[in-house]
């Protein structure tokens, strides 16, 4: 599957441990690297970081990430079995916490929550720019 263009996805279950935040990321800068979407690593392992800590702080429950491909559009996702939204309002700058969100909106194209009783999906995609992903 190494440097496939066509669509795609990859998924993990982690447990509710502070080290399953270096397991989200790890994971997605594997898979992106395999996938030569090295020029996504950084964007997407900070994204998948504050996702994760989101579902680990807030959820306390294992989650689950996945990585995908469609078209030209990359989706990371963190789903988990808790029914709690982190807040995503602006915070003061000298504040510990609570920027997660903001980090997610800025690097991401687009991002939102899918919510079902008693579960959670927090998503946001990328573009993939074709000339750099060949």
């Amino acid at each position: 599957m190494s440097g496939t263009k066509g669509n795609w996805s990859h998924g993990t279950t982690l447990e509710a441990t502070p080290i399953s935040a270096a397991g989200a990321r790890a994971f997605v800068s594997r898979h992106l690297v395999d996938h030569r979407l090295t020029y996504l690593v950084d964007p997407i392992r900070l994204v998948v970081s504050e996702l994760a800590t989101n579902a680990l702080v807030h959820g306390q429950t294992p989650f689950v990430v996945t990585l995908s491909r469609e078209g030209d559009t990359i989706r990371v996702t963190v789903s988990d079995d808790a029914a709690w939204i982190a807040d995503s309002a602006p915070h003061q700058s000298l504040q510990v916490g609570g920027r997660g969100l903001v980090i997610v909106n800025v690097l991401s194209r687009d991002w939102g929550v899918i919510t079902q009783v008693g579960s959670k999906t927090v998503w946001a995609t990328f573009e993939a720019h074709p000339a750099l992903s060949s």
